[in-house]
């Protein structure tokens, strides 16, 4: 097991992770979360001894990294797939690590044959591309047969096959009661992965729980609910039954009804005494990146600029020439925003009682501009005269 303990790291007047407690138990997979920046790689590298913490401790089965004897037979870990002589074969690299641990060689080959490598382990790793790599580390972590395994992003380079290979390692691995923990911004496959999860932001703990139970508390699950599109009236009419009912309700850019408060059989007999047919009621739960992206919207210190044109525009012509703009029709496009979040009010702001509206200034994003005709060649009409 690993235990942190008012874990804190300062670079300066930096704070990379301040006042951090979890535990990572064994027979589960557990998944690291948290924007960059927040302090995921600093807290991995204390867990093993890479980094001194300014204060609090951090231990696995109950000794500090440095003092475990004979670490490598204890705990794996896989930070930088690119830590590897790139003079040294697959094979050597592995050997040279394993004689350091009192390894026998017999098990270096078996470790090469579980991540697929047994084809290439005399060539040198220099040559290998980033998913081979990433195998290479992760044979490193599995040397030593150890009962802690800690992995940052380790299906980064992987094709399918690869990743749907690291996912079922790392359950097979967690159900041979060892302890598992993975760092991963991939929330897809964090949710098919990782049973518990501990999310940090800017240092600090944000969340630690079960997946299922960090979804619940960080989503508003809705229903669906479509109307015949020929009949606005009713669509109208619903509305109206919904709000009074209790119900929330969001209109949706292509004219669905998102509708929370109240579950679908209720929503059914309220359509049905109120006279309107329905073309889709289906329920919606929120993924594992919806209610992580809502939880961390606040923690994110590196946002992207809102111009996705900004650099692209074609530059004015010397000669004056302007290409014909093309006429793009406005047409909707479907978006996504956030329901609103458990028991605040989303009527605020004088809008229709029971109905939310998109936020302020959403709008979809602009189609690409097509591509503009090349100017004429006047060298030719002039030979032409």
């Amino acid at each position: 097991m690993i235990e942190a303990v008012g874990l804190t790291k300062r670079y300066g007047a930096k704070t990379a992770v301040y006042n951090l407690s979890f535990q990572v138990r064994p027979g589960t997979v557990t998944g690291f979360l948290g924007p960059n920046g927040s302090g995921k790689s600093t807290t991995m590298r204390m867990i093993l001894g890479l980094d001194r913490p300014t204060s609090g401790h951090v231990t696995i089965g109950g000794h500090p990294f440095r003092q475990l004897p004979n670490a490598p037979r204890q705990v794996g870990a896989l930070l930088d797939a690119k830590a590897v002589h790139g003079g040294r074969s697959a094979r050597n690299h592995l050997l040279s690590l394993a004689q350091l641990a009192g390894i026998p060689a017999r098990r270096v080959d078996e470790v090469l044959g579980v991540v697929g490598l047994q084809d290439v382990a005399r060539k040198r790793s220099s040559g290998f591309s980033l998913g081979m790599g990433q195998r290479l580390g992760i044979a490193a972590a599995l040397l030593g047969d150890p009962q802690v395994l800690l992995f940052d992003e380790p299906v980064n380079g992987l094709d399918p096959e690869g990743i749907l290979w690291v996912r079922n390692l790392m359950k097979a691995l967690a159900a041979e009661g060892r302890t598992v923990f993975v760092s991963s911004h991939l929330m897809s496959e964090m949710a098919l992965t990782a049973e518990h999860l501990i999310v940090i932001g800017r240092g600090q703990l944000m969340a630690d729980m079960s997946v299922k139970d960090f979804i619940s508390a960080n989503s508003a699950d809705f229903a669906r609910v479509r109307t015949p599109q020929t009949e606005p009236a009713q669509r109208e009419k619903l509305m109206g039954v919904l709000a009074e009912a209790g119900g929330q309700v969001m209109s949706e850019p292509d004219g669905a009804l998102r509708v929370t408060g109240l579950p679908l059989p209720r929503i059914s007999d309220l359509a049905h005494g109120a006279d309107v047919r329905l073309w889709e009621l289906s329920p919606h739960q929120a993924s594992l990146e919806e209610a992580y992206m809502r939880l961390t919207q606040g923690a994110v210190d590196y946002r992207s600029t809102a111009d996705q044109k900004a650099g692209l525009m074609r530059q004015p012509d010397p000669m004056g020439y302007a290409p014909p703009q093309p006429v793009v029709p406005e047409v909707p496009q479907q978006g996504w925003y956030a329901p609103p979040p458990p028991g605040q009010n989303p009527y605020a702001g004088g809008q229709q009682p029971g109905v939310q509206q998109p936020p302020q200034g959403y709008q979809a994003a602009p189609p690409p501009p097509a591509a503009a005709p090349a100017p004429a060649d006047l060298s030719k009409s002039e030979d032409a005269r």
